[in-house]
């Protein structure tokens, strides 16, 4: 079942916190469980699609799941949310309010991008903002908003263990694509260089597709970020 996704599960084990990433949606969308290793609480962050494969990580992890991230509103990372809500009973937090336009049109995009991952269209529990704190277990992720691949995108960062889910800012060797609608280049730019570049070099992400990264590999290789001066 998992090989239709064309990608294998990916686990990091760091001092306070497991991450557990599971490619969804045809889009190989990196679903994130982020486990506190002391009490097993949980949280999933951007639940594209594939359900059934987020319920067989949280069941082969011994997670107990608290929430629901979303770093945006894009179908692949967004859609799948409604219907993990109602399986796990735990609210939806997120993205940014700037992003209601996107979740509350998941189906639309499914069909403009001729991709179907059954998806719905909702409202999240609670929009996230800049700078607040997000707690579960011992475990603590702050919230910054960033946009520029979407207007409501947000990241989730733990200084702690050096750890985060960048969603589709930041990729090993590239950049968030800003052709979309809403989109802003020079905006996603200007806040990659203020947001993620002053963290440190061994400060893991977890993009939304593709292959972790660290901060200081993509300062010194990524052609994107080339000639950007921190914020």
């Amino acid at each position: 079942m998992r090989a239709t996704t064309g990608q294998t599960e990916r686990e990091t084990f760091l001092r306070s916190v497991e991450a557990h990433v599971v490619p969804v949606t045809p889009l190989m969308q990196n679903c994130t469980l982020f486990l506190c290793r002391e009490t097993k609480q949980a949280v999933i962050v951007d639940p594209g699609g594939d359900v059934s494969l987020i319920i067989e990580a949280l069941e082969r992890t011994g997670a107990e799941p608290v929430a629901i991230w979303l770093t945006h509103g894009h179908f692949d990372h967004a859609g799948g949310a409604p219907a993990l809500k109602r399986q796990l009973d735990v609210p939806i937090l997120g993205p940014h309010a700037n992003d209601a336009w996107l979740t509350t049109s998941i189906t639309e995009q499914e069909r403009t991008f001729g991709v179907f991952v059954n998806g719905e269209d909702f409202e999240p529990d609670r929009w996230l903002k800049d700078g607040e704190v997000l707690s579960f277990g011992r475990v603590r992720f702050t919230v910054r908003h960033c946009p520029g691949h979407t207007p409501g995108h947000v990241l989730f960062i733990n200084e702690a263990d050096r750890i985060g889910q960048f969603g589709d800012v930041l990729f090993a060797g590239s950049i968030g694509r800003t052709d979309f609608p809403r989109g802003d280049h020079e905006l996603l730019l200007e806040n990659i260089a203020r947001i993620i570049l002053p963290l440190p070099d061994d400060f893991l992400f977890i993009p939304g597709h593709g292959p972790a990264s660290t901060v200081g590999e993509e300062r010194r290789s990524n052609p994107f970020l080339q000639g950007l001066s921190t914020g």
